[in-house]
């Protein structure tokens, strides 16, 4: 599939395997969007995750409202250009929010409540970093002050094929074992949205 895209242009609704540290498959993750928004608005797009378990129940589901574009992210110091992302779980019960902080250059998110209270914090390198081949993209999970890491997203280099000729990412999540259910489901939801703002690439830009 993702071979299809980069060769014909066309983009597809994402699917992803959520794996645990065993590498046992726990969940199911698929795309909903229309073709047109999909080919239309790229990366930019509105989009609806349906997190399904092994049995095909949906667990959690992840909104994610459109947002205007604000120059590669670096200066999206406006309401309407601050990415975010809304976490279901179960579905009809909105258990918190992933949003986008504008902080100069920084890749910074805040990780909220159902109250759009602040919990943690995700932290991003700066908008204009570089990475060489092989390297891993981090983000830290931080308290809610900002002062004490406890936890990781990283996006994992896969190899130089899949990296250049495909859509397909790896990812990992760390955060502490006692840490609420529904704020590792809402962090499930920050993996995605990371994924799409940095990752998904743009077929008309490709």
């Amino acid at each position: 599939i993702e071979l299809f895209e980069r060769f014909s242009g066309y983009e597809t609704n994402n699917r992803y395997r959520v794996l645990n540290t065993m590498g046992q498959q726990i969940y199911f993750a698929r795309e909903e969007t229309d073709a047109c928004t999909r080919n239309c608005c790229g990366p930019q797009r509105p989009f609806v995750i349906h997190v399904e378990d092994n049995a095909g129940q949906e667990v959690i589901r992840i909104n994610r409202p459109y947002k205007c574009m604000c120059y590669g992210q670096c200066f999206s110091c406006a309401e309407c250009c601050q990415d975010e992302v809304e976490v279901e779980s179960p579905v009809g019960t909105v258990v918190g929010y992933v949003k986008q902080l504008y902080e100069d250059c920084e890749i910074r998110y805040s990780i909220q409540d159902a109250d759009h209270n602040t919990v943690l914090r995700l932290h991003g390198p700066n908008y204009c970093n570089c990475y060489c081949p092989g390297d891993d993209f981090p983000f830290s999970l931080l308290s809610r002050d900002g002062q004490s890491e406890l936890g990781k997203v990283s996006k994992h280099w896969s190899n130089l094929f899949r990296e250049w000729y495909t859509d397909a990412d790896n990812f990992g999540i760390r955060f502490p074992m006692d840490l609420d259910v529904k704020m590792k489901g809402v962090m499930l939801g920050a993996l995605f949205l990371i994924d799409f703002m940095f990752f998904e690439k743009s077929q008309n830009n490709n």
